[in-house]
């Protein structure tokens, strides 16, 4: 088993914290992480993969171990986020990778698959949306911040912030709950009680809309270069529902979309599945 390894990167100022396996000269795979997690949602992934690619899973800005910044020296958007992580991979040195996205990892993932297309080899998504049909009616709270980002609106995201929502969104559709571990969402909760994550956290939720605005140019990318391109969905997500991994298939028909019997944090039950599906897909 290929050792992880636990770096820092500058990057023009600005400590990225990631995780490195496998060996240089391989493959390249990013691994990109969502709400509320980091890099540690990899942990049982990595060492699954490691042995083929030489894979990096950074922790995005003001999330896990990298930087967070107060709000008034850095803008909490998607647009901020994907900039540092685009400079991250120049930094160390990926300059053409295949791209692994989840939830909060899709929107920028697919922000640099838009401004360096050459770069990306292949895509695979796990519930990393890009099409309005895989937003569920969760999104309703969101949706009406987006609409009137009233101080009331708000404050009524705060419940999203909370141990007990973590552990929702990690057990919620898992037929067997007993399987998810305590610890991924432990740490989650540890990172979201840090002073001023939970204003970081509900600025991102307002900022969520500038995805959903790019959603046509996510899906004109998908149409104009077509990478080969992998989707593998927990089928019970309360967020990112089932049609919205078969949209991929309208704008890259060679699409493989792929369910699983499991939730939102699919790599938590079915991580041994995924990483066979990642082999076969790339092989």
């Amino acid at each position: 088993m290929a050792p992880t390894t636990y770096r820092t990167a500058d990057v023009d100022g600005f400590k990225v914290f990631y995780r490195e396996a496998g060996t240089a000269g391989a493959p390249k795979l990013l691994l990109l992480h969502g709400f509320p997690s980091a890099g540690h949602m990899f942990r049982d992934l990595i060492p699954l993969l490691a042995d083929n690619f030489h894979i990096v899973a950074p922790d995005l800005p003001g999330f896990g171990q990298s930087d967070m910044p107060s709000r008034e020296t850095f803008r909490y958007t998607f647009d901020n986020i994907a900039t540092v992580i685009e400079r991250f991979t120049e930094v160390i040195g990926f300059d053409r990778f295949a791209v692994y996205v989840f939830d909060y990892g899709a929107p920028t993932g697919f922000r640099l698959a838009l401004n360096h297309p050459e770069r990306i080899t292949a895509i695979i998504s796990q519930n990393g949306n890009a099409y309005e049909d895989g937003l569920s009616d969760g999104w309703t709270p969101i949706k009406a911040y987006w609409q009137d980002p009233s101080p009331a609106n708000r404050e009524a995201l705060r419940g999203l912030l909370t141990p007990d929502a973590t552990r929702w969104q990690y057990t919620h559709g898992v037929p067997n709950p007993s399987l998810v571990s305590p610890d991924g969402q432990n740490l989650d909760n540890f990172y979201l009680a840090r002073p001023g994550s939970d204003d970081v956290q509900l600025d991102l939720f307002g900022d969520y809309r500038s995805n959903v605005a790019l959603y046509p140019s996510f899906q004109d990318y998908f149409r104009t270069y077509k990478p080969p391109f992998l989707a593998v969905w927990g089928k019970n997500d309360p967020f990112f529902i089932p049609p919205g991994a078969e949209a991929f298939k309208r704008d890259n028909p060679n699409a493989v979309v792929q369910f699983f019997d499991t939730g939102h944090f699919a790599l938590e039950t079915h991580a041994r599945e995924i990483a066979e599906s990642i082999r076969a897909f790339l092989g």
